[in-house]
């Protein structure tokens, strides 16, 4: 009988998360803390690189040798896994959106098998939008204002419900955020690569295309971007997408950074060109001090922290090992990553 694969995780995971992976019979787990980033805060998979003798650097590449499957991607040399890991036949990401790392690294060409974390950011992000949108519709600002002034005075709130929303990409993220949205009565549309059908989507009312957001956007007055980063969402909402969505419009980027045109949507904040944004991701992180983003009032930022549970692990954990089965059973996994597609 032939030896079970060796399974090394390769960033910070808790004992008792390492504890179910090695109590899996199909596998045996290799876990060497002392080897790696240490976290920042809990869930953290991209500490910085710990501080290693030659001899302690030399074990850590013996270790990548060994490997059959990692959990995670070498800390110390991403892009030389190729020949670091040559025995490596399915990598699980703690990211979902790896794409443009896989591009940066040259990962792309690898023939191991990669399967990302999608899916298990969904609730933390559809929690996260909520909060933004509430706190800009509700004008939390303006209340905080009053209670710092000691202002007890009536007024009338805003409500999400008659709202309509374009949620930009439907994967897992974009339909966990439109059936949360949907169910506080906002009116959601959908928008995805131009030629794909998403077909039915729980709580979307009508699907149209990225070729034709500014049209879509015209008739919003929230748009939510939940896509990939791809060449073909680089830059994807800039200035006409942007003034499209309007002064009473407000933005919500779960995407990355470079998704949006980011001097022109700083500049429409300043301007009053659309009343808010809610974020989760820039254009350069971390964002630097002197960003006009951190002084805007009209300017929720989150820093790229929204779908970072402190209980995010487990869920992490349960996706690897319902992968781990169906690699073991030759079966296909779970959330492959496309090289072509680049998610």
């Amino acid at each position: 009988m032939s030896a079970p694969p060796r399974v090394l995780v390769c960033s910070f995971l808790e004992a008792d998360q390492v504890a179910r992976i090695g109590a899996h019979p199909g596998a045996e787990v290799v876990y060497r803390p002392d080897l790696l980033p240490q976290p920042r805060f809990p869930c953290d998979h991209y500490g910085p690189a710990p501080e290693l003798s030659a001899a302690q650097l030399a074990e850590w590449a013996g270790l990548l040798r060994q490997a059959d499957i990692c959990f995670d991607f070498d800390w110390e040399q991403p892009a030389a896994m190729p020949a670091r890991a040559p025995g490596v036949r399915w990598l699980q990401a703690s990211s979902s959106g790896i794409g443009q790392f896989m591009s940066r690294t040259g990962l792309t060409g690898w023939d191991a098998m990669v399967t990302t974390a999608a899916g298990i950011h969904v609730r933390p992000l559809a929690e996260w939008t909520l909060t933004g949108l509430l706190h800009f519709v509700k004008d939390v600002p303006d209340l905080q204002a009053r209670q710092a002034a000691h202002r007890w005075d009536r007024m009338a709130m805003g409500t999400l419900a008659g709202h309509r929303a374009l949620v930009v990409g439907l994967g897992h993220v974009g339909r966990g955020v439109a059936a949360a949205l949907s169910a506080l009565g906002v009116e959601v549309w959908g928008a995805g690569r131009p030629g794909h059908t998403a077909g039915q989507v729980p709580g979307v009312v009508r699907i149209g295309s990225t070729a034709e957001l500014s049209e879509l956007l015209r008739e919003c007055d929230i748009l939510i971007l939940a896509c990939p980063l791809t060449p073909e969402t680089f830059g994807l909402i800039g200035e006409a997408e942007i003034a499209a969505l309007g002064p009473a419009g407000i933005l919500v980027n779960l995407a990355r950074g470079q998704v949006v045109a980011e001097p022109v949507l700083i500049e429409a904040l300043t301007a009053g060109a659309i009343r808010a944004a809610v974020l989760d991701v820039v254009s350069a992180e971390p964002l630097a001090p002197e960003s006009p983003l951190w002084e805007l009032e009209n300017v929720l930022i989150s820093p790229h922290s929204a779908s970072t549970l402190a209980t995010e692990n487990v869920t992490l954990t349960d996706l690897f090992l319902r992968n781990l089965d169906l690699f073991l059973a030759g079966e296909p996994l779970i959330n492959q990553f496309d090289p072509a597609r680049g998610y």
